[in-house]
């Protein structure tokens, strides 16, 4: 029989007494992330359409991962709407010159697909995208692809339990659960300069590399950071002149080599559970010396003497070098790995900026200094939007409740980075401080999937859709910020972890182990049914 109503959509057992208590303590799961056919697939008659059991919105890792695991648990009634003409997320709309992941490939991988090449330890963006396609073919998750399908807003009915989504060509779909899985570098940051609309050459930023563009003259290039240390030895090779304005130098530790040696890809490549092994010494190596520098603690010593033994090194021009030392603690923005940039930089055809831009001019770029410099072409290697997460998608909850006014008035949160209260049955992958700058990001995205699969689980169980507690928010909420106190970024220079106010709002606090454990807890002990009035108030 078709539901209609939210009492027959609660038409299972009650919760259990334990809902909405504080998660932190920990319990394993248990049976939660069986999935049972009752909810699956399941019509409700309260309008038009059909109801998917559940939209997943963006088909990079986050998505893809997402996609993989209600496969695994049994639901394979969802759709994967993805704006752009294919999967892949950044690794589809970054393919600048030199782009490459800085993370082992072999970590920065699917959980349910590892990378198994036994020659490449940093893929580049192409390598990447190709893995990303072969898994979903590999995976049947290509029939669940809907590709040219940005959604620009999505509303919840309490009545019927029911999510609406609408795209920019007007379509829409409905839903039992979303899941948002849109990332937090996917929306190019321009800064503003004066004069910029008159500038007669090619201008772009690098996640929108233009392919068309000529490389062979002067090149503007505006930023420093993980895009920019990866463009700039690339274009040095043909440019007439590369200029780099910089704002503030990066810690920058040399990069291994991209390729693994005869040993290493002997041992890969015959010895069975070499890649596990190898997989789960890179993560447990992170946590173990990358995580405790974002704390200021026992590594952040000699990963800053390593930098600097790696500036002397490479730059031996003393005024050069005081240009590209940062003044700040290391991890207070994101780390970089670079053998080639500070090569780049000693070539005569590359200088280095540090004076502010003032104005951009038909042919260059004027700085506070009074200097003007030619440019054929200005890249703005400048980051993205981070802190605007899902930014210009309109969100309503329960009670018209709208996601970014919640957000507004406080900060971006979510309890695990996934579930926001007042937002029944919706849920985000590599929400607010679910980013580590210090391990694999798809593996706390892979967490977070296991973790939704459990809460999806759980609502069918409840019969009704399920929300985040507020008590289980605040508990989370005490502790994450404990966590950040102890971290070097809140007092620190400003990066794309935190608002221009200084507000944390992206990177997660601790290990990925510890997220991981976190994850691994029950979610009714976070979770409770939604209540029975059309209420934004808290649950």
């Amino acid at each position: 029989m078709a539901d209609t109503t939210a009492d027959n959509y609660r038409r299972r057992t009650a919760p259990p007494t334990g809902a909405g208590q504080n998660p932190l303590p920990g319990a394993r799961r248990g049976n939660e992330s069986g999935r049972t056919a009752g909810l699956r697939g399941r019509p409700v008659a309260s309008g038009s359409g059909r109801v998917t059991e559940v939209v997943i919105v963006g088909a990079g890792f986050g998505g893809l991962t997402m996609a993989a695991e209600l496969l695994s648990v049994g639901i394979d009634d969802f759709l994967v709407l993805e704006s752009g003409a294919d999967v892949g997320g950044v690794w589809r709309e970054n393919t600048y010159p030199g782009c490459a992941c800085d993370v082992p490939s072999h970590l920065y991988s699917f959980a349910f697909a590892p990378y198994r090449d036994t020659d490449i330890r940093f893929p580049g963006q192409a390598e990447i995208l190709q893995y990303m396609r072969q898994v979903v073919e590999r995976h049947g998750l290509r029939a669940h692809l809907r590709h040219g399908t940005p959604v620009t807003g999505a509303d919840f009915d309490a009545a019927t339990g029911i999510w609406t989504l609408t795209t920019t060509a007007g379509q829409t779909l409905r839903a039992r659960t979303v899941v948002w899985a849109v990332g937090q570098l996917h929306r190019p940051a321009y800064p503003v300069f004066p004069g910029a609309h008159t500038f007669s050459g090619r201008a772009f930023h690098s996640a929108r590399w233009n392919h068309d563009a000529d490389l062979t003259g002067h090149i503007a290039v505006i930023g420093n950071g993980s895009s920019a240390v990866q463009i700039v030895p690339e274009l040095a090779r043909t440019a007439a002149s590369v200029t780099v304005y910089q704002r503030t130098p990066a810690w920058i530790l040399p990069k291994p080599r991209q390729r693994f040696g005869p040993v290493s890809r002997w041992l890969l490549g015959h010895v069975p559970g070499a890649h596990q092994i190898y997989r789960a010494g890179v993560s447990r190596g992170a946590d173990a010396v990358l995580a405790p520098i974002m704390r200021g603690g026992w590594s952040a010593r000699p990963a800053t003497w390593i930098a600097r033994a790696h500036l002397r090194r490479q730059v031996p021009d003393p005024v050069l070098r005081d240009a590209l030392t940062p003044r700040y603690r290391i991890g207070e923005k994101r780390i970089l790995l670079s053998s080639s940039y500070y090569p780049a930089l000693m070539r005569p055809t590359v200088e280095v900026v540090t004076d502010p831009i003032e104005r951009i001019t038909a042919d260059g770029i004027c700085t506070a200094d009074g200097t003007h410099r030619r440019a054929d072409v200005i890249v703005y290697a400048t980051g993205f939007r981070a802190s605007d997460l899902l930014g210009g998608v309109h969100i309503r909850g329960r009670g018209g409740m709208d996601l970014h006014d919640r957000w507004i008035a406080g900060r971006p949160e979510a309890f695990l980075g996934l579930a926001v209260p007042g937002f029944p049955n919706m849920f985000l992958i590599a929400g607010p401080h679910s980013f580590t700058p210090a391990n694999s990001n798809p593996s706390l995205k892979a967490d977070q999937a296991r973790y939704i699969a459990a809460c999806i689980a759980l609502a069918d169980r409840w019969g009704t859709p399920i929300e985040v507690a507020t008590t289980a928010m605040s508990a989370y909420r005490a502790w994450l910020d404990a966590q950040l106190a102890r971290t070097v970024w809140p007092t620190g220079v400003p990066s794309w972890f935190k608002r221009a106010d200084g507000e944390v709002t992206n990177a997660w606090p601790a290990t990925a182990r510890a997220f991981h454990r976190m994850t691994s807890t029950d979610p009714a002990r976070a979770f409770r049914p939604m209540p029975d009035q059309d209420s934004a108030g808290p649950v």
